[in-house]
């Protein structure tokens, strides 16, 4: 067996120490909230948690350093996605429960019923008296750790379910919430749990990142992958996986024609095409995954590079000092927080990109035009 001497965790100083002085406490806390940006090392962090505590291999010196011993069957387990006490709660579960209901959901959160499938236990909205697997004896002998992904989609009623579980927790249990939206979590919720934050890596955690992994980009590309990501491993990782950089080549130059107050025709037809085609192979790669969800993720990964865009625009109007680009470009980033809600709403998306590029365009044209 061997062990590592650093955390794979990196460029989370803060959240690192948070967590292993945890460790140091006469009883090791229960419910966490870990919080921050996409892509930073959230769920990574719960599984190195995991590894620490059901690992019987575990040393003082593991926990030092935030990092599990390594080639141990429960190492093997986790890495997996098979330990019975290592459980990793997601809306796409959905796809594969019992419940008809559920399995016909399109997986926008995460409702009560599935929660009770997979964690507390009690009776669905089908009549089925559901076992509490939060209540199971360990089946490794040691320890059982829940993580819920993306927590912020947990329904009200699903969050109201929890604080029971999160207020009374068997012994052993830990429970993990993996948020990049905590404010969409109940107060009630976040009064129970110990918060840790995530921020995004710097830029020395990153440019280490970046040549640890294999990339198979130009130059080029990684420079606008590093950029883009704004610290978040995930997205850059996301940005090459799903050629978000061709998606900036072809778009950009139509996003100025907006900030001069244009209308490129041919502009919300292709944002829909890059989305569509981003769920397409999200769900060839996933057959759990929801077309709906889907669709959803390559709209956030579309604003987020019209987002890239009107920032960089931002800095060039602050450097100049030009008042009047400073207010066209305000307007324009707010026509994006509106073309979000509008996304959750289930609006269809070509009339929702077409608003989108009319609203930015009129956000840019002079006061004469609008």
């Amino acid at each position: 067996m061997s062990h590592a001497t650093q955390s794979p965790l990196l460029g989370q100083p803060k959240a690192i120490s948070a967590l292993t002085n945890a460790f140091a406490s006469e009883r090791l806390h229960h419910a966490w909230i870990l919080h921050g940006s996409m892509g930073v090392g959230k769920l990574l962090a719960a599984k190195l948690f995991a590894g620490l505590v059901l690992d019987p291999e575990t040393t003082p010196a593991d926990i030092a350093a935030f990092a599990p011993p390594l080639n141990t069957q429960d190492a093997a387990l986790i890495n997996a996605g098979s330990h019975p006490d290592f459980i990793v709660i997601r809306k796409e579960l959905a796809a594969v429960s019992q419940s008809r209901e559920l399995r016909d959901k399109k997986q926008m959160n995460i409702p009560v019923d599935l929660l009770r499938e997979t964690l507390i236990g009690g009776v669905d909205g089908e009549g089925r008296m559901l076992d509490s697997a939060v209540h199971r004896t360990p089946a490794r002998g040691r320890a059982k750790v829940f993580v819920i992904d993306e927590a912020e989609l947990l329904e009200s009623e699903a969050q109201n379910a929890l604080l029971k579980t999160l207020e009374e927790p068997p012994l052993g249990t830990y429970l993990f919430l993996i948020t990049s939206r905590e404010h969409r979590l109940l107060p009630t919720i976040r009064s129970r749990c110990h918060r840790v934050a995530f921020g995004p890596l710097s830029d020395n955690a990153m440019q280490q990142w970046a040549t640890q992994h294999d990339w198979q980009v130009s130059n080029a590309e990684r420079a606008w992958l590093l950029q883009f990501a704004e610290g978040s491993p995930g997205l850059a990782l996301v940005g090459s996986k799903f050629g978000l950089h061709q998606w900036w080549q072809s778009l950009q130059p139509q996003f100025k024609q907006l900030d001069q107050g244009h209308f490129p025709p041919s502009l919300a037809e292709e944002m829909t095409k890059y989305a569509e085609q981003y769920a397409e192979q999200l769900v060839k790669e996933n057959e759990s995954a929801s077309k709906d969800a889907a669709n959803r993720q390559g709209v956030a990964m579309l604003v987020r590079i019209a987002g890239l865009h009107l920032r960089q625009r931002l800095m060039n109007a602050a450097a100049a000092n030009d008042r009047d680009a400073l207010d066209a470009i305000q307007r324009a980033m707010r026509t994006l927080d509106t073309f979000e809600e509008a996304v959750r709403a289930n609006v269809n998306l070509k009339l929702v990109m077409s608003s989108l590029v009319a609203a930015w365009s009129n956000a840019c044209a002079p006061v004469s035009q609008r």
